[in-house]
Order: structure tokens, then sequence, then C-alpha cells
């Protein structure tokens, strides 16, 4: 049994993040010991469909901002935060914004660190992040760093300034690239495909569903090596809608991205791909 103290706000917060029910959100904690990411699975092996975003938590408001190179060779996608709308909106906060993402292209940027201790003008990141926040009365700074290398990389922005997203393709095709972009803001992939989803993700995704048929009435009494299969099914079903060329495509139903990239050119390939959210 859990020694943590659940608060209500910690409730609330999960309940926020999942949509879950406030008490099925303090059974979950409970059972977590107080971990949000453990109480999110948690709910989701009861079977609960919960709302929790992957990677999209981290930044309340603000800007994120995708640029590349001159010669599309390499591009960088940053998420300055503030804590309201209102600033946010600011065309000045905007072209701050801007001007941080060209100081990690001037800068050939690899890391946030390097980032922060980048020169803009004749100040440091760091510093000019400082300064506005002096200015401004808000918190805010510089709270997510991504850069992709490849023969092309093709950069987009989503909405107003809410999603950034980065591809890198073996070869120029700079329509291809930006409509692959908008898949990704839209659809969040985890990775290219199923051979590049991280082990980790596999696991926990299998063993959700393992959970999730062991506390289905229906399933009550059928052999391990039945639920297994069964689970892996549902595994081949998270790879077709979470991986990257197995997802529908957004501006053609009928063909994957897969089909859509071996349509325009039949050796174009996705390298990589890095998508920055606000939550």
């Amino acid at each position: 049994m859990s020694t943590v103290t659940i608060s209500a706000q910690d409730i609330n917060k999960l309940r926020q993040m999942t949509g879950a029910g406030m008490m099925d959100c303090r059974k979950a904690l409970t059972e977590a010991n107080g971990d949000f990411e453990a109480a999110i699975d948690w709910l989701r092996k009861q079977g609960q469909k919960v709302a929790a975003k992957r990677s999209d938590r981290e930044a309340k408001e603000g800007v994120v901002i995708a640029k590349t190179t001159a010669d599309n060779k390499t591009g960088i996608v940053v998420c300055i935060s503030c804590e309201t709308d209102f600033v946010s909106k600011n065309a000045d906060f905007v072209a701050f914004g801007q001007s941080i993402a060209d100081a990690a292209v001037a800068g050939n940027v690899k890391n946030l660190d390097e980032l922060l201790n980048a020169k803009a003008g004749t100040a440091t990141v760091a510093e000019l992040v400082n300064d506005k926040l002096a200015s401004i009365g808000e918190k805010i700074g510089v709270t997510k760093f991504e850069r992709v290398d490849a023969d092309y990389v093709a950069s987009y922005i989503h909405g107003a300034y809410r999603i950034g997203v980065l591809v890198g393709l073996n070869k120029q095709q700079a329509e291809a690239g930006k409509d692959v972009a908008m898949q990704i803001a839209a659809l969040n992939p985890v990775a290219v495909d199923a051979a590049s989803v991280p082990a980790d993700v596999i696991a926990r995704e299998k063993d959700i569903a393992l959970e999730q048929l062991k506390n289905d009435p229906k399933m009550a009494g059928k052999p391990v090596d039945m639920l297994s299969k069964i689970a892996e099914g549902k595994l081949n079903a998270f790879f077709k809608e979470q991986t990257l060329l197995a997802q529908a495509f957004v501006k053609d139903g009928s063909k994957t991205v897969g089909d859509y990239l071996k349509s325009v050119d039949a050796d174009l390939k996705v390298t990589a791909f890095k998508r920055v959210a606000l939550g």
C-alpha cells in the first residue's frame, strides 16, 4: 500500500491529463505510489481509454519554432514556454522565439545546453531569457530542443506556433516533406515504422494489452498462450495506428504514408522525424 499522500491537486492533475473519473484517478495514484506515468498505465490496464498525451505535457503555453539551415541539411525545433496565452500570442514573444531558433541554427547547436550558451547578438540565449523574464513578469524558459540531420530536412509549424515538426528524407522532396510533416503534426506517430519502435515501448504496450485481456470477463479461463497471441494482434494494431509509414495518409485515406512516399519516388524514405508540441 502506498505511503505517499495523494492530494486533491494530484487527483485533479491526473484527471486533466487522462479524462478519467476522480475516484479512478485517486485509486490509480494510490496504486502507483504517486507516480503519474505509472498511474496512467494502471488506468489503461483496467481498460480505460485515457486521453493522456505522450510527450506534450511539459509546456503549458509558449511558442514552438521549427527552422532549417539554408541548405536544408539540418533542422531544429525549439519550445519557448511561458505561463499565459496572453504572452505567447504577443508578436514580440513570437519574435523572441524566432531569435532563439535563429541562434540555434547559426550556432550549429546540438542540444539544449549548447543552445542556452549560444550567442544571440551580444548576449547568450540564457541571458536573453532572463532579461525577457524580468521584462514580462512571467516564468519563461527554453524547455525543449530537437535536431534532425539528413540529406533533406523539411520543417513545419502548425497552428499558432503550437506544434513544430522536422522530417528527414534521403533526398530532396520539398512537397512530400511538408505533407509528411503535416501528417506527423496531426497524428503524432511514435516512430517511423514498427522496426524503429523502442523496445521499452513495445514491452509496455504488450503488457498493457495482456492486462486488459486478463481483466476482460469474456477472456476468463482462456489459456495464457491464447491471450498472448491476442495481445500480439493488439500490438500489430498499435503499429498500424502509431507508426508513421503504416498510418492512413491524412490527405488520402485510401493509402498509407508509405504508399504515398512510393507514389512520389520509389526510393524516397523518411530517415528521422521530431515533433514538439505545447500541451
